[in-house]
């Protein structure tokens, strides 16, 4: 089923998402997590949280995108991941819409289970999700196994409990083949 903390990245102000990302419990309530080459770069971007048939008043703008320096100088695929902050016309915070956000925790060691939902690119849409342990890592980067996952999961949680220690990114923008996929340590 879908988590409400979990949700679609729209790139241009478009209807169509190209990645996913999740709500993080934050002071202000108004922070998400995604991949960085999933946002860097565009101005103008959105998030929904839930995904579903969202109403304009779901749709949270990207106010301010927080990158590591290592991507801004040079995309270092160690470092494939951001922050945002959000908001919308209407007010409020995407967390209090969500009924909570997720902690951030230290990336998993080899045998962690971990459960992985995000959305396939396109418009609308169910969730596509893996629930299955973490592998040896490659070059540095956490892994695990996945053959269900498509295009558009870049920047989906690596969820243990209610805590996010990974993200679909890093090397090979978070996969080099289609059964395997990787975070940014």
């Amino acid at each position: 089923p879908p988590d409400p903390r979990v949700g679609a990245v729209y790139l241009g102000g478009g209807r169509f998402h190209t990645c996913s990302g999740a709500v993080l419990d934050s002071a202000g309530g108004d922070l998400i997590l995604t991949a960085a080459h999933c946002v860097a770069g565009d101005d103008d971007v959105n998030f929904v949280a839930g995904l579903g048939d969202a109403p304009p008043q779901d749709v949270w703008h990207l106010d301010t995108v927080y990158l590591d320096p290592r991507w801004l100088a040079s995309q270092d695929p160690h470092a494939d991941f951001a922050i945002a902050r959000v908001s919308r016309d209407e007010g409020g915070t995407i967390e209090s819409q969500t009924g909570g956000g997720l902690a951030l925790g230290p990336a998993p060691s080899p045998g962690t289970v971990v459960t992985v939902t995000g959305y396939a690119m396109g418009v609308g849409g169910v969730p596509v999700s893996c629930h299955t342990a973490t592998a040896e890592t490659a070059k540095g980067f956490p892994s695990f196994p996945c053959a269900a996952l498509a295009d558009g999961m870049s920047g989906s949680p690596w969820i243990v409990g209610s805590t996010a220690v990974g993200l679909i990114g890093g090397l090979d923008g978070g996969g080099c083949d289609e059964s395997v996929s990787y975070s940014p340590p």
